[in-house]
């Protein structure tokens, strides 16, 4: 009499999505350096050949990493708000997307996403600039100045951080190696200059941003 085999564990069913999101998780681990479609493979359990029946090549692997991390913005928006405000969303949504992906950053930056999902943060931001009465050429230069704002205050967080952020940990110390003739203003605000906010940082900054660019000439704003 034969026996039935024991089926072993149902396997999910290997997708497009499924490597994405394991190359997403490599790369937040350890880096994009770290990546390869053999690491990948291995992340899921698969043969790498398998890799190839959903995405080409490592090249594609990166766009789709890029795609995934631009899709997860929050673009939340109401047409009814004051530009001002509706920059000030599109602004941390952006930024909440770099601070949640930080290492998949840099993959959004220096890759192409070859689909709409990359011109819909543009889209955005060029309508509520176009709504607040902002030409053309001005309202371009709004979209690209709020989406740095929003990546440059991720990468100045984690900047400042390593730069600075010995102080608080070291105290008295790290001021005992300073020259008072030198640095008379980091020694008279250290404590200020060692604590850190970010995110009171963040819209300190936003509202400066936002502030300037509401002092710029523009036609009055469309209405209803």
């Amino acid at each position: 009499m034969t026996r039935n085999a024991t089926p072993g564990p149902v396997r999910p069913v290997l997708t497009r999505e499924r490597i994405v999101l394991a190359a997403v998780a490599l790369i937040e681990r350890e880096s994009a350096d770290a990546l390869s479609m053999r690491r990948v493979a291995a992340e899921l359990g698969v043969a790498v050949m398998s890799l190839y029946n959903h995405v080409p090549n490592k090249s594609a692997l990166l766009e789709g990493v890029a795609e995934h991390v631009v899709s997860g913005l929050e673009l939340h928006d109401d047409p009814s708000e004051p530009w001002q405000e509706r920059a000030r969303a599109l602004v941390r949504a952006f930024r909440k997307v770099a601070h949640d992906n930080p290492r998949c950053m840099t993959i959004v930056l220096t890759h192409k996403i070859d689909t709409p999902v990359a011109l819909r943060p543009a889209e955005r931001a060029l309508a509520l600039a176009d709504a607040a009465g902002f030409d053309a050429e001005t309202a371009v230069r709004i979209m690209r100045a709020l989406l740095a704002y929003a990546l440059g205050a991720q990468l100045r967080e984690v900047g400042m951080s390593k730069m600075l952020g010995h102080l608080a940990e070291t105290g008295a110390q790290a001021w005992s190696r300073l020259d008072p003739d030198e640095f008379p203003h980091v020694l008279a605000y250290g404590p200020e200059l060692a604590g850190v906010d970010a995110e009171a940082d963040f819209e300190f900054g936003l509202d400066l941003l936002i502030g300037a660019l509401d002092r710029l000439p523009r036609r009055p704003p469309h209405r209803g």
